[in-house]
């Protein structure tokens, strides 16, 4: 005889359940028991479906700050726009090893894939593309990294 009862409970978010199971086995032969016993929680744990949700890292880590980080200049010259994007009104041009504060940073859909852009504060505020400048946590790493480039 072989019987087994099971009662579900969910929580509020419907994410959790929690299962009691009662079993009552009453098998003739000793070898039926042992397989019985080694056999059944590897079948209950296929049952059971998990519930996967994707991690998704944010966008301007860390949070707990207005900005980024600093950024450096490393083209000759670059481009700074009023929106991202490539037909956006031109604001001016930044030079190699210009220091800037990075506040944000946002990915664009082109027809040649993604482009990752980040909008500056510095001499003007407008968006880089993020190809042309490296990104560092603190001023003084920004600082010594664009005096290296002057030099």
């Amino acid at each position: 005889m072989f019987a087994v009862s099971a009662v579900t409970m969910m929580t509020k978010t419907g994410k959790t359940a929690i299962f009691f199971i009662d079993m009552r086995i009453t098998l003739k032969r000793p070898f039926g028991q042992l397989c019985l016993l080694f056999c059944l929680p590897a079948l209950c744990a296929c049952v059971a479906k998990r519930e996967e949700s994707p991690v998704i890292p944010p966008v301007t880590p860390p949070l707990s700050r207005e900005y980024i980080g600093f950024g450096v200049i490393t083209a000759s010259f670059t481009h700074i726009t009023y929106d991202p994007g490539e037909d956006s009104p031109s604001l001016g041009y930044l030079r190699r090893g210009s220091l800037v504060r990075v506040l944000r940073r946002q990915i664009i859909k082109t027809s040649g894939g993604f482009v990752s852009w980040v909008l500056t504060e510095g001499s003007q505020q407008g968006w880089l593309k993020e190809e042309v400048i490296d990104i560092y946590d603190s001023e003084r790493k920004a600082k010594t990294a664009a005096e290296s480039m002057l030099k």
